[in-house]
């Protein structure tokens, strides 16, 4: 079921962004299978990131809240619930985008032509907002920049709430902990694949979740 479903994915009909990306991808990986490079595909489907983060929630919202409580237990913190709701909300769906831009920024910094080599895009059929790096990078940076995300507005915020006694962050990084299963999911693929090649690089999918890399 899960592979039929990863297909259906495969075949979303693509923006006239999306193909213009994925022929130069095409284009790209044709040219590194000629000089010698083996593709192994590493890519993760939408659906099956989303219930990897549905499931990744459970541990984090009990740890953090754990946490939170254990050091804040004497703080007589106050927060409001309505304005903090709405806080929550203009702060969730702004760091969205902040999500991928960080996303960018990282790759950008190791790309040979940094943000020349960085696209966005947008799948509606899974409202899902996604960043891209258009030329291959070394496993170390592609790693950093699946992961800052999580580290910046996830992780940091998490612990600075602990430690502050604010409801409000600790909601907005908890979510954002759990906004980054995806990420997550994709950087275990690839720690999970070991290879003995003296030549990787690896080399992020223009319109799927994860990537490929090319040894030899």
């Amino acid at each position: 079921m899960e592979d039929k479903q990863f297909e259906k994915e495969k075949e979303r009909r693509l923006t006239a962004a999306e193909q213009k990306r994925f022929d130069r991808f095409t284009k790209i990986c044709e040219d590194l299978k000629e000089k010698g490079y083996r593709q192994v595909d590493l890519t993760v489907g939408i659906i099956r990131a989303n219930i990897f983060a549905i499931v990744l929630a459970i541990p984090v919202y009990v740890i953090g809240y754990a946490l939170f409580f254990w050091k804040n237990r004497f703080s007589g913190f106050s927060y409001d619930s309505f304005s903090g709701f709405i806080w929550f909300l203009v702060l969730y769906f702004a760091l969205i985008f902040v999500h991928e831009g960080l996303h960018g920024i990282t790759w950008a910094i190791f790309s040979e032509n940094h943000l020349k080599d960085i696209e966005f895009g947008f799948m509606a059929a899974y409202l899902t907002p996604y960043c891209t790096c258009t030329t291959p990078l070394k496993k170390g940076p592609y790693i950093l920049g699946a992961l800052m995300p999580l580290i910046v507005l996830g992780i940091l915020p998490t612990i600075a709430a602990i430690f502050t006694g604010s409801l409000l962050w600790l909601n907005v990084g908890l979510i954002m902990i759990v906004s980054a299963g995806g990420d997550i999911l994709i950087v275990l693929q690839i720690l999970r694949y070991h290879t003995n090649a003296s030549e990787i690089r690896y080399y992020d999918h223009p319109t799927q979740a994860g990537g490929v890399i090319f040894e030899k």
